[in-house]
Parts: structure tokens; C-alpha cells; sequence
């Protein structure tokens, strides 16, 4: 089906929602602003799975539609049959494109784009590597555990074409052809989508989630750490030990050999210590007070102030992914604010349902539906009905409330990983030629499985001990 058919189709079915009597829409006592809100998630839906335009067109187009149909800015004509006070405020879907959380994501940039200009990535990974000798099997969990550490502050993607480009001369001497070659090309993306999972800016969905972590529900930097990154480390090893097994070789050893070294300029020097200042302060904030949003906005000045970062640099930062994020955040304002993630919820009888089956069922739709499109994008439309749903639970408030479910929302989406398309990383991988979709089916059905029962099972023990 053609981008013309598919786009056709998908304003159709928005005017038709967007027209249709509300009496007509199965959702009870919904409001007209309910009703333009709710056709312009369908519409976003849509957009985002099929792909008929780029995800972050499509956010932008939610930050737009929103403001026309139901904001204080909207046309007189439209603003018919609205309520004043339950106009959305376009000020605040607005100020969605300089969200905290995208500031957070956007002193992770800076850092990644850093760390690569001056080498800083290329040779932490040889430092890293050079312990682990010449076994095949060591160097393939050398390999996976540092590409999830830097998947933890550094874009799955570009953590993924360093770490590719790396297997380019440790691959070069032996036969492609052999099982333990795949095993070793699947590696690293599997372990950079799982180590995103390690920090809230390890990848989207978890900056996501974090924006929701907020007041009661308020969790550090360093307090998601403490329980993903063992999360993180638990997958990587289950991972490594099914590649092991479904990809039996006869590769032995492997000559690891990069020929870098660490830059001694001023401003290499100056990368590495504020990189490590950053880190520090981001796993530090219950000492020293200040947000992790805030402490992100140092790599940033000090990169721009010292000409580290310069303009050329700045056009290279994944802007696409901040407004993906910014429009999620917008989505997920007029979701809330609108009363309709709460009118949906209730429609459907998730309260006579058990708190924790409730809780496995959102872990097991992120991750399929993060198989089949964007993380992203899953963790935009989930996280407002997850928090929702987790309203209407009672008993869920006494093991974190909101701070559970939203949490187990979003590492399960980084769980989505069984198909090429599922995940850039993935993507980069199969662009190799070593391996084909089959490969990812077999070995994504069962990690990703594995990884949302561990990630449900272990957020779940957390909660019963009272971390959140």
C-alpha cells in the first residue's frame, strides 16, 4: 500500500472520529474535547505504526492539531461546544518542545557526540576489551557488556555502528559463514537495547517514564540505576549464554586488536572530565540536591562555551528523537488533562482484574508492541493509560503506585527487539548481511520474553519491599 493510500486513509478515519456525534463513540460520557483528543491519538496511532510519514513529523503534528482543536488558541468556530475551563492550554503543549526530560536527553547528546569527536568511546572500548584476551566466548561478553555500558549514556545507535565497526577487524580472519559469527554480529545490538535500560537517558522510553517519576512518585538518576543496571547485567548474561547455545561454532579465538589512543589536548581533557563530573552528579543528586535535568545542561554549556561542540555539531544532534519525545509529551498532557486516558481505562474493567496480572498484561503489550514499531512511539501512546490504569488500582498504591507500573512499561519496551525493524540497533545489524530476519525471530522470542518476565518479576520484588 502506497504513503498516498495509507495517509488518505489516516485522515479519514480523523475526520470521521473528529465529526462522529459523541453519543456514538463507545466510551461513556465522553466530551467533545475528549472526543478531538481521542482522534488525534488514533491518528497518531496510525502514523506511527504504519510509517507513512517520519515519527517525528508525526509528533510534530500532534503539537499542531492539538493547539488548533482544543486550546485556548483554538479558532472561534472550533471552540464552539467547548468548555473554557477544560481547554487545554497551548502554552503548555508547547512548552512540551523544551520539556525537562528533553534536556535530559539532550546533555546525553552532547556527551555522545563529545565522546566521539575526541575518541573517547573507541578507546574505552579498547582499554575495556584489552582484559579480556583472545576467547571467542569472553570476547563476545566483552563485547555485549561494553556496548550496554555505553548504551546507557550514549544512543543505542550509535553505540551500535562503534561497536560494529569494532567486529570489522576482529572478523576479518575468520569465516563469516561460521554460526558463532552470527552469534557475535546479534550480540550487539541485543545488548545495546537491553543496556538502555540502565539510565533514564539510556534510551526514550525510560526518559518517558521519568517525566511521570515526579513528586510523591520521585525517583533519582542514580536510584534508576541501582535497579536496572543489575536488571541490565542479569539480561546481558542470559543473552550471551542463549547466543552461545543457538549459535554453536567453531570459532575458538579472536585477535583484539584497535589501534587508538587516548588524546592528551586541552580539550580532550576537558571532555573526559566533564563527562565524568556529569556522570557523577547525575548518580549523586540526593547528596548534592540538584535534578538530574539540571546537571544535564553541563556538558552542554561547557561543550558550547569551549567551542568542543560547534555549529557543524550541533546540526548532528538526533533532533528527529527530541521532538518524538516532545510530542509523546504533548500526547500525553491532553490524555491526562482531558480527562480521556482515564475515561478509556474505566470503560474497560481493569479494577475487577488482579493488580498484578493487570501489571504483566502493560508489560506484555509495550513489548509487542515495541516489536512491531518505535519504543518510542509505544511508550508515548502506553504511559498515560498505564498511568491511568494504575489510578484504578488500589492495591498497586501500596508497591509504588504509578512509580511500578510506568516503570515496568517502559523497560518492557525496550524488550521489543524480535524483528529488523523492531529497533535501529536491530536495523543496523541486519544492513550487515550476516544475518537475516530468521535470526532475530529466533533469538528475540526468547529474550524478549525473558526480559519482560525478569523486568516484571524483579520491578514487582522491588515494589513489595517498598523501593518505590
Amino acid at each position: 500500500m502506497s504513503n498516498n493510500i495509507k495517509l488518505s486513509l489516516i485522515a479519514a478515519t480523523f475526520f470521521a472520529v473528529f465529526l462522529l456525534p459523541t453519543d456514538i463513540i463507545p466510551i461513556a460520557n465522553i466530551t467533545l474535547e475528549q472526543k478531538r483528543v481521542l482522534a488525534v491519538f488514533l491518528m497518531a496511532t496510525l502514523l506511527w505504526v504504519s510509517e507513512a510519514v517520519p515519527a517525528y513529523a508525526t509528533s510534530l503534528l500532534i503539537l499542531g492539531m492539538l493547539s488548533i482543536t482544543v486550546s485556548d488558541t483554538s479558532p472561534f468556530f472550533l471552540r464552539e461546544g467547548l468548555n473554557p475551563e477544560e481547554m487545554l492550554s497551548y502554552r503548555d503543549i508547547l512548552s512540551s518542545l523544551a520539556a525537562p526530560v528533553v534536556v535530559l536527553f539532550l546533555g546525553g547528546f552532547f556527551i555522545a557526540i563529545a565522546a566521539t569527536k575526541y575518541k573517547m568511546d573507541i578507546n574505552l572500548a579498547r582499554v575495556l576489551l584489552k582484559p579480556v584476551g583472545s576467547d571467542y566466548h569472553k570476547v563476545m561478553l566483552g563485547l555485549m557488556g561494553i556496548t550496554a555500558f555505553f548504551s546507557m549514556f550514549m544512543s543505542n545507535t550509535a553505540t551500535t555502528a562503534m561497536m560494529l565497526t569494532l567486529l570489522t577487524p576482529l572478523l576479518a580472519h575468520v569465516d563469516t559463514k561460521d554460526n558463532s559469527v552470527k552469534a557475535m554480529i546479534l550480540a550487539v545490538p541485543i545488548a545495546a537495547n537491553i543496556g538502555g535500560i540502565g539510565t533514564p537517558i539510556g534510551t526514550p522510553p525510560n526518559a518517558i517514564a521519568f517525566r511521570y517519576l515526579t513528586g510523591e512518585y520521585a525517583i533519582t538518576f542514580g536510584q534508576w540505576m541501582l535497579f536496572a543496571i543489575p536488571m541490565a547485567v542479569a539480561l546481558v548474561l542470559t543473552a550471551w549464554v542463549l547466543l552461545r547455545k543457538l549459535y554453536p561454532g567453531n570459532i575458538q579465538e579472536l585477535a583484539v586488536r584497535i589501534d587508538s589512543r587516548f588524546e592528551r589536548s586541552p580539550k580532550a581533557l576537558l571532555v573526559y572530565a566533564t563527562t565524568a563530573a556529569t556522570v557523577f552528579l547525575w548518580t549523586t543528586s540526593s547528596l548534592h540536591g540538584v535534578n538530574s535535568y539540571t546537571v544535564a545542561l553541563l556538558p552542554v554549556i561547557v561543550f558550547s562555551l569551549s567551542g568542543i561542540i560547534n555549529t557543524d555539531d550541533i546540526r548532528k544532534i538526533n533532533w528527529d528523537v527530541l521532538w518524538l519525545i516532545a510530542g509523546g509529551i504533548a500526547l500525553g498532557y491532553a490524555l491526562e488533562k482531558s480527562g480521556l486516558a482515564r475515561a478509556v481505562v474505566e470503560t474497560i474493567p481493569f479494577s475487577s482484574m488482579g493488580t498484578f496480572t493487570v501489571l504483566f498484561l502493560m508489560a506484555v503489550v509495550s513489548m509487542v508492541m515495541a516489536t512491531f514499531m518505535s519504543n518510542t512511539a509505544t511508550a508515548n501512546l502506553l504511559m498515560p493509560i498505564a498511568v491511568s490504569v494504575a489510578t484504578v488500582l488500589p492495591e498497586l498504591e501500596n508497591y509504588g503506585g504509578i512509580s511500578l507500573m510506568v516503570i515496568c512499561v517502559a523497560l518492557s519496551a525496550s524488550m521489543g527487539m524480535a524483528l529488523p525493524i523492531s529497533t535501529p540497533p536491530n536495523a543496523l545489524a541486519h544492513a550487515t548481511g550476516m544475518v537475516n530476519s530468521r535470526d532475530f525471530i529466533k533469538t528475540g522470542k526468547f529474550i524478549s520474553t525473558i526480559g519482560v518476565i525478569v523486568i516484571f518479576s524483579a520491578v514487582t520484588l522491588l515494589g513489595m519491599l517498598g523501593y518505590f
